[in-house]
């Protein structure tokens, strides 16, 4: 079965990372998948490795294919990570998908999110809700 190279998961909370990635996992979507704890963590990471900085050939390495990012975290929230997002080159960006993944319900949120026409998926993150972004963004993929 085809895979995704990797999928980051950007949340401060352990929590919900511990459980995105146990489903995730689970479902045998992605060769890797990563956790960072704020936007700054993870837009350095994407950084180093768009710049060749991080070694291809390095465990630690993982080029996304899929991001889920929640909106409220500390240091750099999702959608600060987003504008930092647009600045990486547009060949480093243009096969990775982005999602928001947030408990926010908040009209601001999804309305920002829509115009920046990022999927916007409010958690918990379920079985349904990652198919639904397979057949979105990964057609060619499907769950077993």
């Amino acid at each position: 079965m085809k895979k995704l190279q990797g999928i980051l998961l950007i949340d401060d909370d352990d929590t919900n990372n511990f459980l995105n990635n146990r489903l995730l996992s689970r479902l045998e979507i992605a060769d890797q998948i990563r956790e960072f704890r704020n936007g700054k963590q993870a837009f350095d990471y994407l950084y180093a490795i768009s710049q060749g900085i991080v070694d291809a050939s390095s465990a630690e390495y993982v080029k996304p294919s899929l991001i889920l990012l929640d909106i409220n975290m500390p240091v750099m929230d999702g959608f600060e990570f987003l504008q930092m997002f647009e600045k990486l080159d547009p060949a480093f960006r243009a096969d990775i998908v982005l999602a928001l993944l947030t408990t926010s319900e908040h009209k601001q949120d999804t309305e920002r999110a829509a115009a920046s026409n990022i999927t916007y998926l409010t958690k918990p993150l379920t079985t349904e809700k990652v198919e639904e972004l397979l057949n979105q963004h990964f057609p060619e993929l499907r769950l077993k």
